[in-house]
């Protein structure tokens, strides 16, 4: 039985569920449904899933979204790991936050987990072609790789680095991981929040 370690790349995967349309968030993306589902017959190891937090200040909706996302994928038992966001001024003066750190510190994560022999294969979710020497390296240590893209954000390099050991997520698997739990409790808070301010 293959033992299984899924490495999430939180930014990535938020970033391609818009190119399936707009309005998708991975808010209500049902991880622990989907991760069962690709993981069944196998044995399940550690999962990981990677971002950075939101700034208050900015959106409130968003972040406390991503808290309540960030506290729902602890509960299921995975491990969320937080990098961070550094400030970016382009040249006209906008200001912009920028991810920094995670794809190394996903990539580091893989690789200690390889040395330690913790899996037999890393399930990669993100289509990030920066992953791409992984695979080669990661088969020298007789460990596999699949990756889980979605089609606008899936680098070949990274596909052809796996030899093509890869599943494409669609409309379809998106909306059948629709997570209801996530929507219900949006509501519930956004009802709470109109109350208070009466």
């Amino acid at each position: 039985m293959d033992r299984i370690s899924v490495y999430i790349d939180g930014a990535n995967f938020y970033h391609s569920m818009k190119t399936l349309n707009e309005k998708y968030s991975d808010f209500y993306f049902d991880f622990k449904k989907f991760i069962k589902k690709i993981t069944k017959g196998k044995k399940l190891v550690e999962v990981y899933y990677f971002n950075a937090p939101l700034k208050q200040q900015f959106n409130s909706d968003s972040y406390t979204k991503q808290q309540l996302q960030f506290n729902r994928l602890k509960k299921a038992g995975y491990n969320v790991i937080l990098c961070k966001r550094k400030k970016i001024t382009d040249k006209y003066g906008n200001d912009s936050h920028k991810i920094k750190e995670d794809d190394i510190r996903l990539s580091l994560q893989m690789q200690k987990d390889a040395y330690d022999n913790k899996y037999d294969v890393a399930y990669l979710f993100s289509g990030d072609g920066d992953f791409a020497p992984f695979p080669e390296y990661l088969n020298l240590k007789a460990k596999k790789v699949k990756v889980f893209y979605f089609d606008a954000t899936g680098s070949l390099s990274l596909l052809q680095s796996c030899k093509h050991n890869c599943e494409m997520i669609t409309k379809k698997i998106v909306n059948q991981n629709y997570n209801r739990d996530a929507y219900f409790e949006w509501e519930r808070i956004k009802a709470e929040r109109k109350a208070r301010k009466k």
